[in-house]
């Protein structure tokens, strides 16, 4: 027996092959038609995401505030690491609120 490749396959791979299509038969989630996903039901929303970037943010301007008035390079390089992971949770956060949300 060939393949839509035009390769010939063994009765052992056809057996695989026939498993591992009928799994991916099985599995609802690829079974799903594109872009109707049912927003966050099998993931963990996080909970505490807004609150970490709001103290995040927080910290960052304090650090900054901090930082310029003294010049004290421990905290401008407290405020140069925390930055980012600032940004990177705000984006997250983001992305979350423009995710359209499908009730389940």
């Amino acid at each position: 027996m060939r393949d839509d490749a035009g390769v010939r396959l063994s009765i052992r791979e056809r057996l695989v092959l026939k498993h591992i299509e009928t799994e991916m038969r099985r599995d609802r989630r690829r079974n799903r038609p594109p872009g109707k996903t049912s927003g966050t039901r099998g993931r963990r929303r996080d909970p505490w995401l807004p609150l970490a970037v709001g103290l995040l943010g927080t910290a960052s301007v304090f650090l900054a505030v901090v930082g310029v008035k003294t010049s004290d390079l421990a905290v401008l390089w407290a405020f140069t690491v925390l930055w980012p992971v600032t940004l990177l949770q705000a984006f997250r956060l983001l992305c979350r609120w423009s995710r359209p949300h499908t009730e389940p």
